[in-house]
């Protein structure tokens, strides 16, 4: 009885400082930074919460592509709106355009599951299908060119969301354009 209260305590002691350790350097990453996140949070009305995240997701990718030297006069001007670029690996880049991507879905959701019938939902869908499409012709290639398990599970975790968006956005019913008035 004795032996296993002191191995007990050998462990605790010996053991625990170490997976907490461990527990401490694999924290989940947040994936928008905390300008991102105040704008999300500013945006009510669905459409515009939307445009927050396709704009995010373009941040990503501009990281991602390298393009940010060559649009330094946007960056300036986006710079105070919403702060600085985001950093990371590719791999990072990728899972947080993916979870951007999960949470511009669960709002949909969310706004979908109170009022079926909210003219914002197909316009919104329709705006985050089109960037997707954008997204997935820019990073299809770099998908094939992934090495690390981190990297592929975070191309992996973008297609399946990239697919239930564009699923989504095949089964709403055409857009009736919308005709000006004439004046007479």
């Amino acid at each position: 009885m004795i032996t296993r209260i002191l191995l007990a305590f050998f462990l605790v002691l010996f053991i625990g400082p170490t997976l907490l350790s461990n527990a401490a350097i694999v924290q989940k990453r947040d994936h928008l930074t905390s300008q991102e996140v105040d704008l999300v949070k500013e945006a009510q009305a669905l459409d515009k919460r939307i445009e927050v995240f396709i704009k995010a997701t373009e941040r990503r990718l501009m990281v991602i592509n390298g393009s940010s030297a060559a649009n330094a006069k946007q960056l300036k001007k986006d710079a105070e709106r919403w702060g600085e670029l985001p950093s990371g690996s590719r791999a990072d880049l990728v899972a947080d355009i993916a979870h951007i991507l999960d949470e511009a879905i669960t709002n949909i959701d969310d706004v979908s599951s109170r009022d079926e019938r909210n003219p914002l939902i197909p316009k919104s869908l329709r705006k985050l299908a089109q960037s997707v499409n954008s997204i997935m012709t820019q990073l299809k290639p770099l998908s094939a060119q992934a090495k690390s398990d981190a990297e592929v599970a975070s191309f992996a975790l973008l297609d399946e969301d990239a697919q239930s968006i564009l699923e989504a956005a095949n089964k709403l019913p055409a857009e009736v354009e919308k005709k000006a008035k004439k004046n007479k």
